[in-house]
């Protein structure tokens, strides 16, 4: 029967013969013989298969040198899925860090096995147990043949041997009911005498639990002052000193243990540790948090809410003051009042700390509204209150219950509201004083006498221009402009500038209180605010409800620099740290910190704190990067500064000081802003 044809062959099977000469052409290749033939003439179906090869047009001409050639290939076991760019975030020096390397292990199945290793301790042990059978079966066996072999030697029976001791299986079992003695059960009794007992029996009402209390508390003070007439013995005082430390009876604070001062300050202590675990990660921001985002922009910042201060008493009230302690960088003072003026109540002064942010230190209510205070910078226990209805108070906030002195309409106090007021020590007399100024249009100094509150008129604000002539006009003489603000210079503390209604703000000084040394014109409403910078004692800064910030320099009746928000602006104030860092709030809830050295013409944060509030006061910490602002809803939010918004200059050497090239830093701006045409006209 003859084969089949074959099959043209197909390009994926074709095969270069190597042999061949490389460019030789596919025609001129020889054909391939004949298929081998049997004997009778029909084809040998066991003939082995012929060879025929096939040259592709397209094939590479490669010559002999290239076919010798040895190419290397080098094959990897890395996963092509793996990732080549994992960073990970390096605690020690706090960036993103890629990571060198990346496991390329990849499991496609796993399961778990019995196999044990040669090498590991379970193998071991398994092998010494194995071991151990085979020595136990081999002496078996042994005994075993030893007992047939003494048996057939004596030609007695030649019964098998008792195998019952023989193991059964590999396993090594045995019946325990056919194998193991079961021993009897045996009772033991033993007899002793009862021990003796007692009936007790009895009530306890918390009346006697609070009597079992106050005799503990009689009794460690009976100890104390029993320690303490030892201790005077000891110090050989006075018999008479003596006699009377030993007639002093003992205090009787029945009634009063619960509201000791012992027990008040043990209630502070366990409120703030609670505190501490409930705003654990408000204090770890406060403490360690930094934006690290500001590496990688130079102008721009951000602030990080932490703590907001609220309490259910200041509700539907307006913060219109705040004041940090001198002394104590974690303690502030804020004022609750209204500037609704149809809509007046009672106000409260509360003393928050930032270690217990829930609820207040301190809290004073007042008749009529609070409208601004300030902490005693020697004396950090003395607070100023300026109220509503034009009357002034000083507090002790150590016992806040009634203030130390307040002044009447027989004292002199002010007809209008009280908005601003300064403390300031009197070089001369060491005498506690300080300054207020209201809408009447009187700037009042008082004094902190034994007894009483004096006061003393230190300037009228009088409406019109800076000339004598019209301020001795008699038609003039008594129209006065309504002081809403004022603001003492840092390094020469006679000089204050007063801003009012109008939106005229004057430079005012104690020696001369007849007369303005200075008058700036450039807002035309309202100046809410003016502030003295904190380091250059030249510049101060101004804030209206024309929307505008201005920016003031020495006799300059001019704005050196104006800068609009789009909305009234309640508050300003200076960075505490650098002369070119101010922030102010707005009525939607804005917060604007400026940093001139950065940028001249924009804010290098604007950021929304609240949403459905105006914001309306705002003051730096003395100390820490953060800075407090209060709403018209009773509420104050602490924000942290990230390190773009605190940037200070550094010394190149010891003899530089930060303060003059703060100093410099500033004056170099304002050259620029005068010589650029960027002061407002």
């Amino acid at each position: 029967m003859p084969s089949p044809p074959k099959a043209p062959a197909r390009k994926k099977d074709l095969k270069v013969n190597k042999d061949a000469p490389p460019s030789k052409p596919a025609a001129e290749v020889p054909a391939s013989p004949a298929p081998l033939t049997a004997k009778n003439g029909a084809p040998d179906e066991f003939a082995l298969p012929t060879k025929e090869v096939y040259k592709p047009d397209n094939q590479l001409q490669l010559v002999e040198k290239d076919l010798q050639e040895e190419i290397a290939k080098m094959l990897t076991a890395n996963n092509p899925a793996a990732p080549k760019n994992t960073a990970r975030f390096n605690m020690k020096e706090r960036v993103y860090k890629l990571e060198p390397m990346v496991d390329q292990l990849l499991v496609h199945y796993t399961t778990d096995g019995w196999l044990l290793h040669k090498a590991s301790e379970d193998a071991r042990k398994q092998q010494e147990v194995e071991k151990q059978v085979e020595e136990a079966t081999l002496r078996f066996q042994n005994e075993v043949d030893r007992a047939k072999k003494e048996k057939r030697e004596e030609g007695t029976d030649t019964d098998g041997p008792d195998d019952s001791r023989q193991l059964r299986n590999q396993f090594n079992f045995s019946e325990r009911a056919a194998q193991t003695l079961n021993y009897p059960m045996r009772d033991r009794e033993t007899t002793t005498e009862p021990p003796p007992t007692a009936s007790f029996s009895g009530t306890c009402s918390q009346w006697e639990i609070y009597d079992a209390y106050i005799a503990d508390q009689e009794k460690q003070r009976a100890q104390e002052e029993l320690n303490k007439q030892k201790a005077a013995a000891k110090k050989a005082t006075t018999v008479t000193d003596t006699a009377e430390t030993s007639q002093e009876p003992a205090k009787d604070d029945h009634g009063n243990v619960l509201h000791h001062g012992n027990m008040e300050r043990a209630v502070k202590v366990l409120e703030r540790m609670e505190n501490q675990n409930t705003y654990k990660e408000l204090a770890m921001d406060f403490k360690y948090w930094d934006d690290m985002s500001d590496q990688y922009r130079q102008a721009e910042g951000s602030l990080l809410p932490l703590w907001k201060f609220y309490t259910e008493r200041c509700k539907h009230k307006h913060v219109t003051s705040l004041c940090w302690n001198p002394e104590y960088y974690d303690l502030f003072a804020v004022g609750y009042g209204s500037f609704d003026f149809l809509h007046q109540s009672s106000g409260l002064v509360c003393c928050y700390s930032l270690k217990n942010p829930s609820y207040p230190e301190y809290v004073v209510g007042t008749d009529s509204g609070v409208m601004c205070l300030d902490f005693h910078p020697q004396h950090p226990n003395l607070l100023a209150v300026g109220l509503y209805d034009g009357s002034v108070s000083v507090f002790d906030v150590r016992r806040p219950t009634k203030p130390l002195y307040s002044s009447t309409a027989a004292t002199g106090k002010h007809t209008d509201p009280v908005w601003e007021i300064f403390w300031q020590e009197d070089e001369m007399l060491k005498q506690l004083q300080f300054f207020s100024v209201a809408s009447d249009g009187r700037v009042t100094l008082w004094t902190l006498a034994k007894s009483e509150l004096l006061h003393q008129e230190m300037m009228e604000l009088r409406i019109g221009s800076n000339d004598k002539k019209e301020v001795e006009d008699e038609p003039t003489k008594g129209n006065l402009a309504g002081g809403c603000c004022f603001d003492f210079n840092k390094a020469q503390d006679h000089l204050f500038v007063v801003g009012t209604e109008e939106g005229h703000i004057h430079k005012c000084s104690q020696a001369y209180n007849s007369e303005y040394l200075q008058t700036y014109q450039g807002h035309d409403m309202t100046v809410y605010a003016v502030k003295w910078n904190n380091i250059h004692q030249r510049i101060f800064l101004s804030a209206s409800a024309d929307w505008t910030l201005k920016l003031w320099e020495g006799d300059n009746p001019r704005p050196v620099m104006s800068f609009d928000l789009n909305n009234p602006v309640g508050d300003a104030a200076w960075s505490p740290h650098s002369a070119t860092v101010f922030a102010a709030v707005t009525d939607d809830g804005k917060v604007h910190v400026y940093d001139l050295a950065e940028k001249k013409h924009e804010a290098v944060c604007q950021q929304k704190v609240v949403k459905k509030a105006k914001l309306t006061k705002i003051s730096f910490n003395p100390k820490h990067p953060i800075l407090i602002v209060g709403d018209d809803r009773g509420c104050v939010t602490c924000l942290k500064l990230s390190p773009n918004l605190r940037k200070v200059s550094k010394p190149a050497d010891e003899k530089q000081k930060v303060e003059d090239l703060e100093v410099a830093k500033l004056n170099k701006v304002i050259e620029i802003a005068m010589k650029g045409g960027v002061a407002a006209e």
